[in-house]
């Protein structure tokens, strides 16, 4: 099945990865090709995929209303990995494991940001929930501004599953959530072989995966709103650890 991955950035990402067979670019009459599009343009031709010139209204109708940025990219559908391929990365680079886990979050705009923050802190992997939560579809590509292209991302049936898997491999598993008993997360020290776990926009970690968490942290709240947005928190999180493991190096 052919995707359309749409946005300069995603579209370069997606040629630089070249992890999808790329059919066509399809670049508006009239777009300035500078910068990330002329990026993108010249991978295009580095890699013989055919570069089309088109009227923007085809973009447009191609998209149903969507910005485009005046590209458009044609090729196949994300190629997911699984919890072997992530592990596999972490040994090759001589790390410890950095996995991210996503307990049904639904909303796209979240998942990319925190794809994104996943693929810049150095994140292993991804692991998602098959039902009940967003998958990896264009929106989130240029959610993600292109970042996806570059990670390792399994869908899988059950979540508790995994987070046991990775503890038989010695990673420890630490869910994000304002619980009595969670430790501060800065007052944690992450550096180790290790999995950050974040619940849905609304209900948070289900019962069973929280009960397989091997400890929990939050963030201090000192507001007269005590919730934080799902993608600001684990970034938060993600940048603790990052900073752990590389002070330690």
């Amino acid at each position: 099945m052919t995707e359309l991955i749409y946005g300069r950035n995603a579209v370069r990402e997606a040629l630089r990865a070249q992890r999808r067979v790329a059919q066509r670019l399809l670049v508006a009459n009239g777009a300035q090709i500078t910068g990330t599009l002329a990026d993108a343009v010249a991978h295009a031709n580095e890699q013989n995929i055919p570069v089309e010139m088109v009227d923007k209204r085809i973009l447009e109708s191609r998209l149903h209303g969507l910005n485009h940025q005046g590209v458009i990219l044609e090729c196949s559908e994300y190629p997911y990995s699984d919890l072997d391929d992530m592990l596999a990365v972490a040994k090759a680079r001589n790390e410890m494991p950095f996995i991210l886990l996503l307990d049904h979050l639904q909303d796209p705009q979240n998942l990319g940001t925190l794809l994104r923050t996943a693929e810049i802190v150095g994140i292993h992997g991804v692991i998602i929930p098959g039902r009940r939560a967003a998958e990896i579809t264009p929106s989130v590509v240029n959610a993600s501004s292109g970042a996806v292209e570059h990670l390792h991302i399994a869908v899988v049936t059950n979540l508790a599953q995994s987070i046991e898997k990775l503890q038989k491999h010695g990673v420890w598993v630490v869910g994000v959530e304002d619980d009595a008993k969670a430790q501060y997360y800065d007052q944690t020290d992450l550096n180790m072989p290790l999995a950050v776990v974040l619940g849905s926009e609304g209900a948070g970690m289900a019962r069973l995966t929280r009960e397989r968490c091997d400890f929990m942290v939050k963030l201090p709240m000192h507001g007269q709103i005590h919730s934080l947005n799902v993608a600001v928190a684990g970034s938060v999180v993600l940048y603790h650890a990052l900073h752990a493991r590389s002070a330690a190096k």
